[in-house]
């Protein structure tokens, strides 16, 4: 099989390095042929510096670059607008999973649409937690997506599935991306499979998705999409 991996990145300089080589290391063992990309959504540290190194290193290694942050979704839509193979997986660069796990999702996607990872013992702040749970009963509640870690980055999709929702033209450009792909999954009856997965605390640098005005964003395309969906 071949697949496309690639990894959202925001001042993620001391994490995206074993990040990539985990990937590397992984898709070797399980990919005919693979691509490694990552995009990096305006970071103002060396997250850029870094992956261009690592570009000169590895050929299957990519480098897109948002020339100002545009926000986790837009860095999403970027990574998969820019994958040619037929299965796209993709997981944040902040180094938080362990990437080993893909090979538990590979089993499962020839015969569905989406295999997707939920945290077994989620490693972040309690606040973080918090907004969280709260945010994935909303959402249960208004667009009815049946998944137990809505916004777990660890996800493996058919490409083909991705076309159907018109992945490169979704509306929601911040962290509210997760659910809007999974609500559009939903509408065209896509069909899931979840597998847990480990979830480990951030080493190096900070959390940015749960900021006030990112949650306030979010909430405001929440209601834009239930009222187009209902």
């Amino acid at each position: 099989m071949n697949i496309s991996a690639f990894f959202p990145a925001y001042n993620e300089e001391e994490n995206i390095v074993p990040v990539v080589e985990s990937a590397i290391k992984v898709l070797k063992e399980v990919a005919d042929q693979y691509e490694i990309i990552v995009v990096d959504d305006g970071s103002r540290d060396k997250t850029h510096q870094v992956v261009e190194d690592l570009d000169r290193k590895y050929p299957e290694v990519k480098l897109i670059t948002h020339e100002k942050n545009l926000g986790y979704g837009a860095a999403l839509y970027t990574g998969f607008k820019n994958c040619r193979y037929e299965f796209i997986f993709f997981s944040d660069g902040d180094n938080q999973f362990d990437l080993e796990e893909l090979k538990k999702l590979i089993p499962f996607i020839k015969k569905t649409d989406l295999v997707t990872g939920y945290r077994v013992q989620r490693h972040d702040s309690f606040w973080r937690k918090i907004n969280a749970r709260g945010w994935n009963t909303l959402v249960r509640l208004l667009l009815d997506i049946r998944v137990k870690d809505i916004n777990c980055a660890f996800k493996l999709f058919k490409k083909e599935t991705l076309e159907r929702i018109d992945i490169e033209h979704l509306k929601s450009q911040g962290a509210m991306a997760n659910t809007e792909i999974l609500a559009r999954l939903r509408k065209i009856d896509a069909s899931i499979i979840e597998i847990p997965v480990n979830h480990y605390p951030r080493l190096y640098g900070r959390a940015t998705g749960a900021k006030p005005r990112i949650i306030l964003r979010a909430f405001k395309e929440l209601i834009g999409l239930y009222r187009e969906l209902k």
